[in-house]
């Protein structure tokens, strides 16, 4: 049992034909989405061919691809893992954008990759180590679209104009959230084109934008997996079919693709998310939609406001300092006014009182008896 990285020395010298194109490929191909093709990859506007794996590996800006120095090791493997095998190696690339706008509260990026039989995928880059990034995360709470939403319809919908037939679209984390968001609001003839979404521990929407969207018309092509403990893909999750993928880890550490474990070319399968986390996932669904706009935006803004005060513009600055940035965070809360102080604390309480009804609810489940076994033939 190993992991995708295993994966692709097991299985990359496979070709499509002798292995269909199945989750844990989506996965590696949402994973090399992370990776930062700036002045490689081609863009929309450019008229340039789209590059294989080769021409990056010996393009002079080759070392830029690993500039997310927390994952340069794994990055290094799967982007080499890929390249030397059958499978991954004749991977093409083109209409890369990367995009981030912190005057708009937008880490917007995505790439197309394309096989040489044919099968295409428009793959979203999750979030990234910018601070604006997370940011945006947590605006996907709020029922308006966030602009790297707005941005992914438009996209998906440029991109299908460079793809002939069918393809894949999908990604990991927000990259899962924008797959399928633009899957819902692009042109019905570019929907129409979309074969899979592939949504790996992505986080889901307000009922009301599902219902604004062509939800029912992809629901049941939407490939959704999450790993045991998840956490970012049950938030505003909807009622439809996922399976849940076994982690060598524990935790939040689980949303980390590099963590969930592979046997067999498929992922190593359990039956549902750990009864702990599902609690947890549930009392917080239920805290956010009762949330209105402007107590969600205060919430949202008011503790990105105070992680700001860590004055760093990325996670690996952040965490590398975390004592004295620890220490910011305290000075900027003592700083917050007097009516927003009291918005954080009615939003604060109303966590706490649904995780203490969720408590009650769960504990009356548990004492509920359970039904005897009978033994008559």
């Amino acid at each position: 049992m190993g992991t995708i990285l295993d994966y692709l020395r097991e299985y990359g010298d496979y070709s499509l034909e002798e292995k269909p194109f199945g989750d844990v490929d989506s996965l590696v191909i949402s994973q090399l989405a992370y990776l930062k093709f700036d002045g490689i990859v081609p863009g929309p506007e450019e008229e340039r061919p789209p590059v294989s794996l080769q021409e990056i590996a010996a393009h002079a800006d080759y070392d830029h691809l690993y500039a997310d120095e927390r994952y340069r090791r794994n990055n290094t493997a799967l982007f080499m893992g890929a390249l030397n095998g059958r499978r991954f190696g004749n991977l093409r690339l083109w209409n890369y954008v990367n995009l981030i706008e912190p005057e708009r509260e937008s880490q917007f990026s995505a790439v197309v990759c394309g096989f040489s039989g044919g099968l295409t995928y428009v793959v979203f880059r999750g979030t990234d180590e910018n601070m604006v990034g997370w940011k945006e995360d947590l605006n996907l709470a709020f029922s308006e679209p966030v602009p790297g939403q707005l941005r992914s319809v438009s996209y998906l919908e440029q991109a299908a104009r460079t793809i002939e037939g069918s393809f894949f679209v999908g990604g990991h984390s927000k990259g899962g959230n924008l797959a399928v968001y633009a899957a819902m609001y692009c042109e019905p003839a570019v929907r129409e084109r979309i074969e899979r979404i592939y949504d790996h521990d992505g986080p889901g929407f307000r009922p009301e934008v599902r219902r604004q969207g062509a939800w029912q018309e992809i629901e049941k092509r939407i490939h959704k997996t999450v790993p045991r403990s998840s956490m970012v893909g049950m938030l505003l999750y909807a009622d439809i079919a996922y399976r849940v993928v076994e982690s060598k880890t524990i935790g939040l550490a689980q949303h980390n693709p590099y963590t969930w474990l592979v046997k067999n070319g498929d992922f190593r399968m359990v039956d549902e998310i750990r009864p702990g986390r599902r609690f947890v996932d549930q009392t917080l669904n239920e805290w956010i939609l009762s949330l209105d706009q402007t107590q969600m935006h205060i919430f949202v803004d008011t503790l990105y406001g105070v992680v700001q005060a860590s004055e760093t513009d990325n996670l690996i600055d952040f965490t590398a300092h975390w004592v004295q940035n620890v220490q910011k965070i305290g000075r900027a809360i003592g700083e917050v006014d007097e009516e927003t102080a009291r918005v954080v604390m009615q939003i604060m309480r109303a966590l706490f009182e649904t995780v203490s009804r969720q408590a009650k609810e769960q504990a009356r489940l548990e004492r509920r008896p359970k039904p005897q076994r009978s033994d008559k033939k």
